[in-house]
This record gives C-alpha cells, structure tokens and sequence, in this order.
C-alpha cells in the first residue's frame, strides 16, 4: 500500500507570469491565423503572387499600348500641318488607350493570372491551352485477336 502524501493530485497550478504571457500569445496568434484562413475562403486575401502577376499583367498590357501609339498616330499625322489638328490626334489616339486599359481583366485578356484559389496559390487551373494536343498511339501496331474460335 502506498501512504498518502497530502499532496493533490495532478498538474500543479502554474503562476508564472511568463508561462501565463506566452500562452496568451500563442492564443492570440492562432486566433490570427483562423481569421487569416477565413478571409482566404472568403476570398477577401489574395495571394501577393497573384497579385504581382495581375500587375505584372497590366503594366504589360499598358506598355505595349504605349508603345503601339507611334505606330498608329504616323499615318494619321502624316498629312496634316495644323499643330492642334496634330495634338487632337495624338490626344484622341491616348485617351482611347487610356480606355481600353480600363477595361483589362488580367484573367480574361492575359490568361496568365489567377487570384485566390482555395489553396491560395497561384496556378493555370483557369486557363485555356492553346491548341488541344494531338494524341496518337506511339509503338508497334496492336496484332488482332480472334474471338471465339
């Protein structure tokens, strides 16, 4: 038989405020992380990957526009002689850039960026493939098999 020690039983209180100060924070830190996964499933967070590619996208989009207007002023400016005609043109030609890029989808017109997956990492899952492949059977032909003989 064993003699009782007085002692109680089990965990012993911790009063240390230490102990008592990192659990706290370890609460509160996980109370985070659960607010952070719902605004994931959500989707109100997004990925800065993702976002870096929507922009990445849009910065592009915007630059090829920039540099497409040369191209497209010369032959209308050519032929004129008025300054104001000529700065109509070119102010025409910028404001109708302006305005196509307004309307950019990254998604939609790029087809490379994806915002917010429910893993939260980026992926192609929404794209199209550029041509469906061809699939052919690669070896020797099959020999026939006889049936019910």
């Amino acid at each position: 038989m064993t003699k009782p020690t007085g002692r109680p039983k089990g965990r012993p209180p911790i009063d240390e405020p230490d102990y008592n100060a990192a659990r706290a924070r370890k609460m509160e830190a996980d109370a985070q992380l659960a607010e952070l996964e719902l605004l994931k499933a959500k989707r109100e967070l997004i990925q800065t990957e993702d976002v870096k590619k929507a922009w990445t996208d849009v910065l592009g989009a915007m630059r090829s526009k920039l540099l497409a207007l040369p191209t497209k002023c010369a032959p209308l400016i050519a032929t004129e002689t008025d300054i104001a005609a000529i700065q109509n043109i070119v102010e025409k030609q910028i404001h109708e850039a302006l305005e196509e890029l307004t309307g950019y989808d990254p998604e939609r017109n790029a087809g490379s960026a994806t915002v917010a997956d429910d893993d939260g990492a980026g992926s192609d899952a929404n794209t199209k493939a550029a041509a469906t492949p061809k699939r052919k059977r690669v070896g020797r032909p099959r020999k026939a098999v006889v049936v019910g003989e």
